[in-house]
């Protein structure tokens, strides 16, 4: 396989890890009383997910120039979005453990209101030892609490969809550049409004309702135990919203070429 590829591969994984204990961290705000500071130190993940995204999309725009066979770059297109699954599914059995160390993480930063301290506190000898010491298997019972009943079906919806679009949006429009070779930089240029429409789900939906019973919780107006329920129902939304990206990213690529040759 080429050494593009793998970096991509390897870069996605990350992304996609990332990603799915996103979902966790207002857990960890509840849980620890520092919401604030929760987002604050979960700001350092996403600093390293989004440097490599801007890393993995010109190593795949890249190799998608110097390789012209369509069957072949679907195949490879289909295995970035499979490794994205599969992270995504790694990320949610790590879920526990990730609670366990940010929540220590969040704690640590509280006293010594320094990043540069917490990183430092990480690799040192008490810091490898709580690691060693938090990490967590999931339980069934974590699944088999959940009341279903009581579980936002509108905003799992939204996130599945979102997740979907946002999955397959960052790999439709490089493709669609090997569709049609003389529009590849407008079809490029389309990333944003393909992207744009998962953002405003998120942005109108799905975030102000987490935020909302987040502060529920905090209230005692919802219980934590419903919280946790909900949260791990989203990353299940997740999971699958990742693997339909693969049924809608060849329709998404033509659909963009064809919109980049009519703009």
């Amino acid at each position: 396989m080429d050494k593009q590829i793998v970096i991509v591969l390897i870069l996605n994984f990350i992304i996609s890890i990332i990603g799915t204990l996103a979902y966790s961290v207002r857990l960890v705000g509840v849980r620890t009383g520092k919401i604030a500071v929760t987002f604050a130190v979960f700001n350092v993940l996403m600093l390293v997910s989004r440097t490599a995204v801007t890393f993995q999309s010109p190593l795949l725009t890249k190799f998608v120039e110097s390789n012209s066979s369509s069957n072949d770059l679907i195949r490879i297109f289909n295995l970035i979005i499979v490794i994205s699954g599969i992270a995504s599914v790694v990320g949610a059995f790590l879920i526990p453990t990730f609670q366990k160390m940010f929540s220590k993480a969040v704690n640590h930063f509280s006293i010594e209101r320094s990043i540069p301290k917490l990183i430092l506190h990480s690799f040192s000898k008490t810091g490898v030892k709580y690691i060693r010491n938090s990490i967590a298997i999931p339980v069934k019972e974590s699944l088999t609490s959940i009341n279903f009943k009581n579980l936002p079906k509108r905003i799992l919806f939204y996130n599945f969809i979102s997740v979907a679009i946002i999955t397959a949006g960052a790999f439709a429009p490089i493709y669609a550049g090997s569709i049609a070779p003389e529009l590849r930089a407008t079809c490029l240029s389309l990333s944003p409004i393909i992207n744009g429409t998962a953002t405003i789900l998120t942005s109108i939906f799905i975030d102000p309702h987490l935020s909302i019973m987040t502060d529920d919780v905090i209230d005692g107006k919802c219980s934590e135990e419903e919280f946790r329920g909900c949260v791990i129902a989203m990353v299940g939304s997740k999971v699958v919203g990742t693997f339909m990206a693969l049924f809608i990213f060849v329709p998404a690529s033509y659909l963009i070429a064809f919109v980049a040759n009519y703009i």
